[in-house]
């Protein structure tokens, strides 16, 4: 039986420029109890479809044909399409027989009310529960979503919560009313691997156990391989393939599709293998960007027992409770004049933390942060004002959000100049012309540098962000998840320019991620942090293929496989307490009092393993990662 069937469903946008169609003639159908995987690009029309079933569609849209049939088992047939959107009909099934899970839970969930509150909400609105009854209801779906403290989350707020425990007091809101069907739009998209693992087992396992479907809308062939029993793959508006999950990805028949598997980052890639992206970017290396001088794989950045910890008030900022967190306990990298290393590891394994503190934009408490100038290195902490404004020359970032890290009321073209006019970098004339060629380095049209950043796809604000990033002529830049946010094809175009502008102008790049697959396509190494230290150092052929720490293969386990042959349970395999170093088993055990420093347990392959010579013996006598760099 099928509890949805969209049927030649047409969407249609009243714009200054005329009408513009969103959704043209799209027709499939949501069997109960299956789970159904709408799969494309941003800006291909997924989400307008599921804002037209849940009759949220925004004011300038209209459904201008077609039918939405919902066939609640035990109801009449429904048109959702003939609904009012505002209607006390539609009022009754939203929220109520169809929810929706959102892609971001902190802007979707109100930072005034506490999580109890805003469930509980729920279940007031649609039945005829008095407050206590819905507090016991909202407690008993916060333990079936497998919060730690259901009883301790209903007084909490969302800003206490991790990004993975808000998102499941979204699937929590979601579920209370035990819904018919289950819109997840993007629901891990910004999530580290293991988070995400847990939460598309926890949908499916609440699925299983309330007998709902589940419509997944999402660009991750990750995702769609290991949950979806049925594809749906739509481009511009259309459907161009359908059909159930084995067969789409054993043979794939529309060029869309292949186009969109080429561009997935995986396992196992030959050396010199490319992503290919829908839409390549052209890109051109221009002369005036100076190229980073120094000799190929000598020092350029070097953390020697590096410590930072964060103080954390409970309660407002005169409260006495104070408890501290150790964001970076004693961390040791070294990263070579002219590679990219990839620092990867769950949220709040301290990569944003290691990340600033190498452009000094927050102080640490012990050790020192070297720089590489002239050939010296140079703790970063001793630099007057005048080296600080000569290093910021040197070191950028380019940040995960492209939207929120340029800024609104400036154009394009005053984003790329404002680095440029603070460093005095010369005369005006020369330096527009400078940015025109920073527009055409990263595969944008110099025409766009009037634009204001709302005005640009993802890919193209990332692009801006880039360019930007590049306006000094650094030698170092630290990329920090700089394609979580971004769908397939746009997350290749990226990668690929990113390793273009390494090639071509000899940077140096810190990627930080949480994807190894990502990692594993453009870092020549890897280092792997847990709750603030380094665990695994490595060439990235050598982690990939055979990680030593538990860590590490938890990671690597949680990845999900872009291929129907590679199918299992989503976090069946993330092993439950290997984010806690007191639960990893010997050698690897971490010892009060004994600092976590790596030792080369295989050649130039470090681990964090202090209870070396107690457990397991590895076959290499060990050194320091900073013994074999120098």
């Amino acid at each position: 039986m099928d509890i949805v069937e969209v049927e030649d469903l047409t969407i249609e946008f009243e714009t200054a420029e005329g009408r513009s169609r969103a959704v043209d003639q799209v027709s499939f159908t949501i069997p109960q109890n299956r789970t159904v995987a709408l799969v494309g690009e941003s800006g291909s029309g997924k989400s307008v479809i599921s804002q037209a079933i849940m009759g949220i569609l925004p004011k300038p849209a209209r459904i201008t044909g077609g039918a939405i049939r919902l066939h609640d088992p035990g109801q009449p047939t429904i048109d959702i399409a003939r609904l009012d959107p505002a209607g006390a009909q539609m009022r009754c099934l939203r929220g109520n027989r169809i929810a929706i899970i959102f892609q971001e839970p902190m802007t979707s969930l109100s930072p005034l009310h506490t999580i109890g509150d805003q469930i509980g909400e729920a279940v007031q609105l649609h039945s005829k529960a008095s407050a206590a009854e819905a507090r016991e209801l909202t407690r008993d779906m916060l333990r079936l979503v497998r919060f730690p403290d259901p009883a301790r989350a209903l007084t909490t707020y969302p800003f206490e919560l991790s990004g993975g425990l808000r998102q499941r007091a979204m699937i929590a809101m979601a579920l209370v009313c035990r819904p018919a069907l289950l819109i997840a739009d993007e629901p891990t998209t910004a999530l580290d691997v293991t988070i995400q693992a847990e939460i598309l087992k926890l949908i499916k396992d609440v699925q299983g156990e309330l007998g709902m479907s589940v419509l997944m809308i999402t660009h991750d062939f990750g995702v769609v391989a290991n949950v979806a029993d049925k594809v749906v793959v739509i481009y511009h508006g259309r459907i161009v393939e359908a059909g159930c999950t084995a067969d789409l990805f054993n043979d794939p028949r529309h060029d869309y599709l292949k186009a969109l598997m080429r561009a997935v980052p995986r396992f196992g890639m030959e050396k010199g293998e490319r992503l290919v992206p829908v839409r390549p970017i052209p890109v051109r290396a221009p002369s005036e960007i100076a190229r980073a001088g120094g000799t190929p794989g000598e020092p350029l950045v070097r953390l020697d027992n590096v410590s930072k910890t964060y103080a954390l008030r409970k309660g407002g900022l005169w409260r006495t409770n104070v408890r501290s967190v150790k964001a970076l306990d004693a961390v040791n990298l070294t990263i070579g004049r002219g590679e990219c290393l990839g620092l990867v590891g769950e949220s709040g394994c301290g990569k944003t933390t290691t990340s600033k503190a190498i452009l000094r934009a927050i102080a640490i408490e012990e050790g020192r942060i070297d720089y590489a100038i002239d050939g010296n290195l140079r703790d970063i902490r001793s630099f007057d004002e005048s080296e600080l404004f000569g290093y910021r020359r040197r070191a950028q970032m380019i940040f995960q959000d492209p939207f929120s890290s340029l800024n609104p009321r400036m154009t394009v073209n005053e984003i790329l100049m404002e680095p440029l006019i603070i460093h005095k970098c010369g005369r005006r004339a020369r330096n527009q012309e400078r940015v025109r060629e920073l527009m055409e380095m990263v595969g944008l049209d110099p025409r766009f540098l009037r634009r204001y950043p709302h005005s640009f796809s993802g890919g193209q604000r990332q692009r801006i962000g880039i360019a930007r990033a590049l306006a000094l002529d650094p030698e170092f830049i630290i990329c920090d998840e700089p394609v979580s946010a971004l769908d397939v094809s746009v997350q290749a175009q990226i990668l690929n320019l990113l390793k273009d502008l390494q090639q071509q102008l000899g940077l140096t790049y810190l990627f930080v991620s949480h994807n190894l697959a990502v990692v594993d396509y453009i870092a020549d190494r890897i280092a792997v942090m847990c709750r603030g230290r380094l665990v695994e150092l490595g060439e990235t052929a050598e982690i990939i293929g055979n990680p030593l720490h538990p860590y590490t293969k938890a990671l690597m386990a949680a990845v999900l496989d872009p291929s129907v042959e590679g199918r299992s349970a989503p976090g069946s395999a993330t092993g439950s307490g290997l984010s806690d170093p007191a639960d990893w088993p010997q050698p690897f055990r971490i010892r009060e009092g004994v600092r976590p420093n790596l030792v080369e347990m295989a050649p130039r392959h470090f681990v964090c393993a202090p209870g070396y010579g107690i457990g397991p013996a590895f076959t290499a006598e060990p050194r320091t990662e900073t013994e074999v760099m120098l």
